[in-house]
């Protein structure tokens, strides 16, 4: 899935995705995306590995983006999401989220997201379901 021209979006604007250090990546598959984040002081808690309130954000703001990218004229936001961590990641290391959408309609998009550690390890399964609404009309 192509998603340069939402990463152009998101560079110049303030957002928990930038905050929180989420890096976008395109993927060849145009119902995949993918994103990296690096543990840091800014995602971690308070004993040193990832949040796990981090790791549903970067789960969110990915299929977010891969919902924005299949309907760029639309307004896609997040309605549910639901995950399970099995594993811990500590602070230095970097996780990688691929997306694989599951479900495209013409209002929800259903996404299953894996996360893993640089060792391939399953860190957390996220299932994500996006509403797909009409952008605001300017007066």
């Amino acid at each position: 899935m192509d998603i340069e021209k939402m990463k152009d979006m998101m560079a110049c604007r303030d957002g928990l995705s930038n905050t929180l250090g989420m890096e976008f990546v395109s993927t060849p598959e145009p119902d995949t995306c993918m994103a990296r984040m690096k543990v840091t002081d800014k995602n971690k808690q308070i004993f040193g590995f990832l949040s796990g309130g981090a790791t549903l954000a970067l789960a969110e703001n990915l299929a977010g983006v891969g919902s924005m990218a299949l309907c760029p004229d639309n307004i896609c936001v997040g309605i549910n999401v639901s995950g399970n961590h099995v594993r811990t990641v500590m602070e230095g290391e970097t996780v990688t989220a691929f997306g694989r959408l599951q479900h495209q309609g013409a209002t929800l998009h259903q996404w299953h997201i894996e996360i893993k550690n640089g060792q391939e390890e399953l860190i957390s399964t996220v299932q994500v379901t996006n509403y797909v609404m009409n952008k605001p009309k300017n007066d």
